[in-house]
């Protein structure tokens, strides 16, 4: 997998922020807008900071060892992620499910590989899947299966402005996609609410 590197000086991003507010009409020197440029830098390198993670030093030494072959299901993963046609936010819960086949992954891991593509300018069916193929790289498992949530603020602020309406993405790979009994069980699960 590669990382992503900048081809430009990062502390060049407050000046391209600082040149964008003025097209669009904006005195930078005003004090409401002072510190925007650096303010923006900086939110928009956390915004994109997945792009210098890689899920296999995500994960480290956190892979286990185990006997364990029963389906892991880790749901309800909060994110936040930047449409990349408008960079406008997407937000929405992801929800994880694996078959071992001799390995597991510490819990935490899960949603940290989830931020990592959360954390670039996506599309969510793209995002889902890079989430589904990372894990399966990582624990070479009998199955993954990924269902993303979300609504897009693309959709709802601007263009046909349908608020609270919602996009569901899967993507299911080995027992997942070849099993219906398992892929049932795990759509089950995800139902379930305590």
């Amino acid at each position: 997998m590669s990382i992503y590197r900048p081809r430009f000086d990062p502390d060049e991003l407050p000046t391209i922020v600082a040149r964008l507010l003025e097209e669009l009409g904006e005195e930078t020197t005003r004090e409401g807008l002072a510190d925007t440029p650096a303010r923006v830098a900086e939110s928009l390198r956390f915004l994109t900071e997945g792009y210098g993670l890689d899920p296999a030093e995500i994960v480290g030494d956190a892979v286990f060892h185990e006997e364990y072959d029963d389906m892991v299901v880790v749901k309800d993963v909060n994110f936040f992620s930047l449409c990349e046609h408008h960079l406008l936010p997407f937000f929405g819960r992801v929800h994880v499910a694996y078959l071992p086949h001799g390995r597991i992954v510490g819990l935490s891991k899960v949603p940290r590989i989830v931020d990592a593509f959360a954390h670039r300018l996506q599309l969510q069916e793209r995002m889902t899947r890079e989430i589904a193929e990372a894990l399966q790289q990582v624990l070479e498992p009998n199955g993954v299966a990924v269902v993303v949530e979300a609504r897009h603020l693309c959709m709802e602020m601007r263009g046909v402005e349908k608020q609270d309406s919602e996009t569901i993405t899967s993507c299911m790979l080995g027992t997942f996609r070849d099993d219906q009994r398992t892929r049932t069980e795990f759509l089950d699960l995800l139902h379930h609410r305590s």
